[in-house]
């Protein structure tokens, strides 16, 4: 192989191993409900008052979600339902 090949080989590799790893780095994620800050939300609210990221109006709305690691969401005070109050 010429080191054209040898480099695009290399990339290829690289990105495959990327790819495995957000899919792994994702399964260990869970939505928490009431953590997320004004402006900081991951995606929709779950009551349906806006369907973007970034959207959040207020901090802890119980309908608003961030990923955080799994299993840490209700340490932060968060919940794994919408629409839970503390």
């Amino acid at each position: 192989m010429d080191k054209k090949q040898v480099m695009i080989g290399a990339a290829l590799a690289g990105l495959l191993t990327m790819g495995v790893t957000g899919q792994a780095m994702a399964a260990e994620k869970e939505k928490c409900f009431g953590v997320a800050t004004a402006g900081k939300n991951d995606c929709a609210a779950a009551n349906g008052s806006h369907s973007c990221a970034g959207q959040a109006k207020a901090d802890k709305d119980p309908n608003e979600w961030k990923y955080v690691a799994k299993g840490t969401c209700e340490k932060m005070g968060g919940s794994l339902k919408p629409g839970d109050k503390k």
